[in-house]
């Protein structure tokens, strides 16, 4: 019988490492069919937060259950597929064996070819997997993680040591799960990718959760706007002289200055009453890697 419980329920979780607070008093829910990103640094508790929900660690203080049921119990893990960001691969094994042997593991496995093929690994399958690089390793490991046809996948920087090329594969196959009604929760460095891939994003630093909500929301609540423009180089100085000015950086590819802004009216309107002589002008939302890092460099409520 098919659980209706959420996928995740995380209730006030504490967790420690000696000295160290992993995550404090954090309390999260997905519910089924959500695509989530999960972001922060490093040592942000991204990790720890999945070995929670995975059943690999235990919460020192908290709640936390996988499709209503204690992680830690095989039971409850058996629609879940995982990438940890280290995996380890039988080296002498061929890629098709270790596909094959993971989905012997399950009880409606997804076809052996169809996975590879999905994964852009169809080509490797006779290789040994000790024979693979670093990137098609990587591949391979978030494709285990679909072998048993998962309700629920974790994927801790699924892409890590992949090319441009490869990442769009895997993108295109998370994304085509998804639509299946595949539940995913991923954390990465990349926040390019979580912008293509997530449809809710979650912000973690230094063991609390900073933001919750859809991808748009969360770069909304930082409140800036990108201001970019063209000055002539004797008028640059006269940048730093105005009001309202958060941040301040120069575009690499078109070398027009990109200015930070709670209030992209006030500023351009300054711009215009100084008389600094500019072209180019462009406004739009902070980015989410703006966003992020303005998030993240905020301090946590004692």
């Amino acid at each position: 019988m098919t659980s209706t419980a959420p996928p995740v329920e995380v209730d006030r979780v504490t967790r420690r490492f000696d000295a160290t607070v992993a995550l404090d008093d954090v309390s999260l829910t997905v519910q089924e069919g959500e695509l989530v990103g999960l972001l922060g640094p490093n040592g942000a508790g991204k990790t720890t937060l999945l070995s929670l929900v995975s059943g690999v660690r235990r919460a020192d203080s908290g709640t936390v259950r996988l499709f209503g049921g204690d992680p830690r119990d095989a039971s409850s893990r058996i629609h879940l597929g995982t990438t940890p960001q280290e995996t380890g691969l039988p080296p002498t094994l061929r890629v098709r064996e270790v596909a094959e042997f993971v989905a012997g593991h399950y009880p409606d496995p997804l076809p052996t070819g169809e996975l590879l093929e999905t994964f852009g690994l169809t080509e490797l399958a006779q290789r040994q997997t000790g024979g693979l690089s670093g990137g098609q390793k990587r591949r391979l490991a978030v494709a285990l993680a679909m072998a048993g046809r998962p309700r629920l996948v974790l994927l801790d920087e699924p892409t890590t040591g992949l090319d441009v090329d490869a990442r769009h594969v895997l993108w295109d196959a998370l994304r085509s799960f998804h639509a299946r009604g595949v539940t995913v929760v991923v954390t990465s460095h990349y926040l390019e990718e979580i912008e293509a891939l997530a449809e809710r994003v979650v912000v973690v630093d230094r063991g609390h959760v900073l933001a919750d909500g859809a991808l748009r929301d969360v770069v909304g609540r930082v409140h800036l706007r990108r201001v970019t423009l063209a000055v002539p180089a004797d008028s640059e100085e006269r940048l730093d002289r105005l009001d309202g000015v958060v941040g301040r950086d120069t575009d690499p590819v078109s070398g027009r200055h990109v200015l930070l802004t709670p209030d992209a009216d006030a500023l351009v309107r300054e711009v215009v009453t100084a008389g600094v002589p500019f072209h180019d002008l462009e406004v739009r939302s902070a980015s989410l890697e703006e966003a992020f890092l303005s998030l993240t460099r905020r301090e946590v409520p004692a």
